[in-house]
């Protein structure tokens, strides 16, 4: 197809969406470079996403646009090799096995502390806050660690465990307000390092380990913002391991973004530039999966959320940037931007959830009273 005409069919597409070409409002698209069409068409999301990190095209309001997009589903108009080939990467090679379960680390968290101090928040959590009675991101990071230590009912002396610690904000703030104990494991080096900065003093190991070579006793187990690098191929085992681990009258409290759709394909820039080997699981994966292991306790959605913790998370990137730049190049900038808005966008849209599970192995005595 010649340029005009790859431009006309991506005018026809867009203003299925309400979005213009060069248009006058924040969420239109405005394009710098017209060979754009073809490599959209060509690449799908990824020729999309590369494009705007080469400065190809941009939008004033690019979660405002994204969010457009995703609610008329015009996504699904651009499936690609680039999307069949990350499909069958996904469904023949277990790309979360051995050395390939610590590649996100590599990839993604060992980026530099920098980078995610500066973005986060006071409390360092890459995981969504809960706003219902919150002002700011720290105020929302706090609600959701707190709400977390209630769901599991913690007291003092108990010993927990965090699959997939992060910087250990978690296992502190449960230690330093519920006076616990606790092991988190991380397969992020840099991540490590600064959770056994932060923990100091406190009565937490953090280990450069893999879930699966946990094999001791819990008194509760926390996963949070983990559960999206374990893949399909492993959610059996991930639970199995955290039923050898748990103590049988222990909760185990699992917060992971998740989808209400059929079990889908991971995106390719994203897996390309962002996460690598990562997998949205499905509400009908995770059924399945516990069968025979946990009693849902309690299954809480607050998907709505994220899109003010991204939101944020964009605003301190942005006011951080200044700095930043000594460390991360313009194409960078453009690139966490792109990662941002798109995120913020699927929240906002609600294609995506945010989910908490709280499970007991055999069903809580007298019932589960759900805090909130």
């Amino acid at each position: 197809m010649s340029q005009d005409s790859l431009r006309q069919r991506a005018a026809e597409l867009l203003e299925l969406a309400g979005v213009q070409i060069n248009g006058p409002t924040p969420t239109d698209l405005h394009v710098h470079n017209e060979q754009l069409y073809a490599r959209v068409f060509a690449h799908g999301s990824l020729g999309l996403g590369e494009a705007y990190m080469d400065g190809w095209w941009d939008a004033e309001d690019l979660p405002g646009m994204f969010t457009m997009i995703l609610r008329s589903h015009l996504d699904e108009h651009l499936k690609t090799l680039d999307t069949l080939i990350v499909h069958l990467r996904a469904r023949f090679i277990n790309m979360q096995r051995g050395q390939h379960a610590f590649e996100i680390g590599k990839a993604h968290y060992d980026r530099g502390n920098d980078l995610f101090k500066a973005m986060l928040g006071k409390y360092m959590m890459y995981s969504c806050g809960y706003w219902a009675n919150a002002n700011n991101l720290d105020e929302a990071q706090e609600a959701k660690l707190d709400l977390i230590c209630r769901k599991l009912q913690l007291k003092p002396g108990m010993r927990v465990l965090d699959i997939g610690c992060g910087w250990g904000e978690a296992l502190k703030f449960a230690a330093e307000r519920y006076g616990v104990e606790g092991v988190g494991v991380t397969v992020s080096n840099e991540q490590a390092e600064l959770a056994r900065e932060l923990c100091q003093g406190l009565p937490i190991e953090i280990r450069l380990q893999d879930y699966r070579d946990v094999d001791e006793p819990f008194d509760a187990i926390m996963s949070i913002g983990m559960f999206e690098h374990v893949g399909g191929r492993n959610y059996r085992e991930y639970f199995e391991v955290s039923r050898r681990c748990l103590k049988d009258d222990g909760l185990f409290l699992l917060h992971c973004i998740g989808t209400h759709q059929a079990p889908g394909l991971t995106d390719p820039w994203i897996e390309k530039y962002i996460f690598p080997n990562s997998m949205i699981p499905a509400a009908s994966q995770v059924a399945t999966t516990l069968e025979g292991l946990f009693v849902v306790e309690d299954w809480h959605n607050f998907g709505a959320d994220y899109d003010r913790t991204l939101s944020a998370w964009r605003a301190n990137f942005d006011a951080a940037w200044s700095t930043l730049c000594n460390h991360y190049d313009e194409r960078f900038r453009r690139m966490w931007h792109f990662y941002l808005s798109v995120s913020t966008a699927v929240f906002r849209s609600r294609r995506d959830q945010l989910w908490q599970l709280t499970l007991s192995p055999y069903g809580v005595p007298g019932g589960y009273r759900v805090p909130r």
